[in-house]
């Protein structure tokens, strides 16, 4: 029987968490994510599942604890907000360059500095990018609902074992902070130290001797085989862009134009889309649900039968940048975004695609 709940899209991050198995949270509280901790703490799942929730003395170490357990095999995670990550990147990049699964949750807020505590999409460029040093590439994962917030917490863990790498779930703070239905997903009991030994053979367990011991590092002196360490990377990365791309279409079959937006952003579109083919205008929508893999693909086949892309953001124009590059200059590509915490209304994203376009 489906359990069916009614909670912040924060909270369903702490209940995901303890349903999946995860063996260690570590966060520090910052506004509008510090419910997934505030959650944690209430539920104690130390009690019932083992799980171990500790608030850190700050985001620094929050990231290398997250570190350390993952080089141990267990899955850990950590929340935080845009500056909170932003003190996590150096603990991030170390992560990758180790090939350690880990989950990071950032609920944006509006920047830069410490902004504004209001919703913003501004650390696309961090979360896609690789807002560390090196070349590295987190997988990236866009929620537009609280139900997603919940799936995800699963499916980032999975990604993450599946490739030894780290996987981002990159909301926006409406979505957060906003309250919807959500069926939690079953309880899934976490590994024993057997099944932990047999997925991950690299782990560090502390029971290795002689002739068997594991090292886990991302420090490498030799630059030959630091090279070699980051062809590895690369052929990881191509094997997740062949393999784990997610988007959804919204009214592409006949559209003449076409909107681009993810998380809590890509709702408000779709009220404009709905509004606007009210009035005859044929506009359909693109979600792109990981941002890294980036959806490039399917862009590039809807820019062949569309006149134009609006890329609607909560920034000064992030994800645009991988738009163009997606449609490679078949069809002009216009940017509206609101910045500072401002959330624009479906009558303000029609207004800029007509006003682009000279619909």
């Amino acid at each position: 029987m489906e359990e069916v709940k009614l909670m912040k899209g924060n909270e369903a991050i702490a209940h995901a968490a303890i349903r999946y198995g995860v063996d260690g949270y570590f966060g520090y509280p910052i506004t509008p994510q510090s419910e997934v901790l505030e959650t944690l703490e209430e539920l104690m799942p130390w009690e019932t599942t083992g799980m171990v929730v500790l608030q850190a003395e700050s985001e620094l170490a929050a990231i290398n604890m997250v570190y350390g357990g993952a080089a141990s095999g267990k899955a850990v995670m950590t929340s935080s907000s845009s500056p909170g990550v932003s003190l996590k990147q150096e603990g991030i990049s170390y992560i990758a360059a180790s090939e350690l699964p880990a989950l990071i949750v950032n609920v944006m807020r509006g920047g830069p500095g410490l902004g504004t505590i209001q919703p913003s999409q501004a650390d696309y460029f961090q979360a896609c990018k690789g807002g560390g040093h090196g070349d590295y590439h987190l997988i990236v994962l866009a929620p537009a609902t609280v139900q997603e917030m919940a799936d995800f917490v699963g499916l980032g863990f999975d990604l993450a074992f599946k490739y030894r790498n780290p996987a981002m779930i990159l909301a926006d703070g409406i979505v957060g902070q906003m309250m919807e239905k959500v069926v939690l997903p079953p309880f899934r009991p976490r590994r024993t130290a057997e099944e932990i030994a047999k997925q991950c053979p690299w782990a560090v367990t502390g029971k290795g001797g002689r002739g068997h011991r594991n090292i886990v590092t991302s420090l490498e002196m030799e630059s030959p085989a630091m090279e070699q360490n980051n062809l590895r990377f690369q052929r990881t990365y191509a094997e997740i862009e062949a393999n784990e791309v997610r988007y959804q279409e919204y009214y592409t079959e006949d559209a003449e134009y076409l909107i681009v937006a993810f998380g809590s952003v890509a709702r408000i579109c779709l009220k404009a889309i709905e509004d606007a083919r009210a009035v005859g205008m044929k506009v359909g929508l693109l979600r792109p649900i990981t941002l890294w893999p980036f959806p490039s693909k399917a862009l590039d086949e809807l820019s062949k039968r569309i006149k134009g892309a609006l890329v609607v953001e909560l920034n000064a124009g992030q994800m645009i940048e991988d738009v163009k590059l997606s449609v490679n200059c078949r069809v002009p590509v216009y940017h509206f975004g609101r910045m500072g915490g401002m959330i624009p209304n479906p009558t303000e994203v029609l207004d800029a695609l007509r006003a682009d376009f000279n619909i």
